[in-house]
């Protein structure tokens, strides 16, 4: 999700700046809120938000499992900015909050998780942040709440016997590389013929399952290649006139029509 398109950015900018002792530490200024409102109607992405301790692997620190408060290990890698905060600044005995993309893996169909930042409310100190916190209401305090995750994107797959959705995201091209696609599995119920249609889901996380608690239908996806037999970004050349040598079978000329004198 990824994305956005889309998926949301790394929550941390961690523009060095001096402390007291002369050393450099990241500032990690973050956004009031760990998963803020889509921009636009049909924004695709993949954002959620887990409560855990990272375990980096013994080959490579940049992958690693997420143990979840709650138990569940997740298998999970880190993304851009977020590793030198991990290598360097956090304390990895403790629980964080990290801002994460998931991806369900293809072989086994399970849940594995990117990270991608960490969210720190505490570190918005100053009273005018936090009473803009305060502000944003429910949806920002649901927004922020571990197991919370944002999925917008296409449905492509739907089995009501099953509970299961299967939703296609794209994320945003870079440069003039094509856009990348994936496939994220759910669980859950949605209103009748739901595929083909592009969906707000909020979802909350339970175990290694995501699990839809309530679905927005934005509306039919249109092909991204038109109809067939469609000139893609071009008008249709015009005909050319009847008669010309190149225009293919003539038609059947009409019938004489009779005249009026005898």
């Amino acid at each position: 999700m990824p994305s956005s398109a889309n998926e949301s950015t790394a929550m941390n900018n961690n523009t060095p700046t001096p402390d007291t002792e002369g050393q450099t530490l990241p500032e990690r200024k973050i956004r009031k809120q760990p998963i803020p409102p889509a921009s636009e109607a049909r924004q695709y992405r993949a954002i959620g938000l887990v409560q855990g301790r990272y375990h980096p692997s013994e080959e490579q620190q940049t992958k690693g499992t997420v143990i979840a408060d709650d138990g569940t290990e997740l298998d999970a890698v880190l993304l851009g900015r977020v590793i030198s905060l991990v290598k360097n600044h956090l304390d990895l005995s403790q629980s964080h909050l990290w801002v994460v993309y998931p991806r369900t893996r293809q072989d086994d169909e399970q849940l594995h998780i990117q990270i991608t930042g960490v969210w720190e409310p505490e570190l918005l100190h100053t009273k005018e942040e936090q009473e803009e916190a305060a502000n944003l209401g429910k949806i920002a305090e649901l927004h922020s709440q571990d197991g919370y995750f944002s999925i917008r994107g296409e449905v492509v797959y739907y089995s009501f016997e099953e509970e299961k959705v299967v939703v296609r995201i794209q994320q945003t091209p870079r440069k003039k590389t094509p856009p990348k696609k994936f496939t994220l599995q759910l669980k859950g119920l949605l209103p009748e013929r739901p595929l083909k249609h592009f969906w707000e889901l909020h979802v909350v996380r339970q175990g290694s399952d995501l699990i839809i608690q309530e679905a927005h239908d934005f509306g039919f996806m249109k092909p991204a290649g038109g109809r067939k037999g469609q000139f893609k970004g071009k008008k249709r050349p015009p005909r050319k006139p009847q008669g010309s040598r190149d225009q293919g079978p003539r038609e059947k000329p009409s019938k004489p029509q009779k005249s009026n004198h005898g």
